[in-house]
């Protein structure tokens, strides 16, 4: 595990979030980077797809690590994608 240094204003935006949530902080934060870097991967998927995913992923799969490596690959969420 590594420490990521935030700015301020950043931590207090994840705070927020996370109360609204109901997630942690490091649960908030670690959420927006794993749909940021979906988001960035994938462009031709809207958040809303991206999130689709992330909860069909999460019901597939005991471990949600599983989970999230299937999604890394193309075929597999332009699979997913289409089925919707």
């Amino acid at each position: 595990m590594g420490i990521v240094k935030i700015s301020e204003l950043m931590h207090e935006n994840i705070r927020i979030a996370s109360m609204a949530y109901s997630r942690s902080i490091n649960a908030q934060a670690e959420h927006w980077m794993k749909i940021g870097m979906l988001m960035e991967m994938y462009p031709e998927l809207s958040h809303s797809d991206i999130c689709k995913l992330l909860v069909r992923s999460s019901a597939e799969s005991n471990d949600n690590h599983d989970g999230i490596r299937s999604l890394l690959t193309i075929e597999s969420v332009h699979q997913r994608a289409s089925n919707e």
